[in-house]
C-alpha cells in the first residue's frame, strides 16, 4: 500500500503522480485532470486520479483511438 492520504494536496498529487508542480497547476486550472478548489488550495482525490489515469491510458491505447471520422483503428476493417 502506499502511504498517500485519500484527498491530497497539490504538493502530495505532484508526488503521487510524479509530475511538477507547475504543471499540475496547469492541468488544474485548466481543467484537464480531476480536482476541485477548496478556497485557495486545489484538492484531489486519489481515487479520481487512479480513475484518470486508466481512462487517458485508453485514450491513448492505439486499439482504442478512434479516428477524424469516429472509426476506430481495427485491423479486421483494413482487409
Amino acid at each position: 500500500m502506499d502511504n498517500f492520504p485519500q484527498v491530497l494536496t497539490i504538493e502530495e498529487a505532484s508526488k503521487y503522480l510524479r509530475i511538477p508542480l507547475f504543471k499540475l497547476y496547469k492541468l488544474a486550472q485548466d481543467g484537464k485532470i480531476p480536482c476541485q478548489k477548496v478556497g485557495r488550495h486545489w484538492r484531489f482525490r486519489k481515487e479520481s486520479f487512479n480513475k484518470w489515469i486508466k481512462q487517458q491510458e485508453s485514450l491513448n491505447d492505439p486499439k482504442t483511438k478512434t479516428h477524424k471520422n469516429g472509426i476506430g483503428h481495427n485491423s479486421e476493417e483494413e482487409k
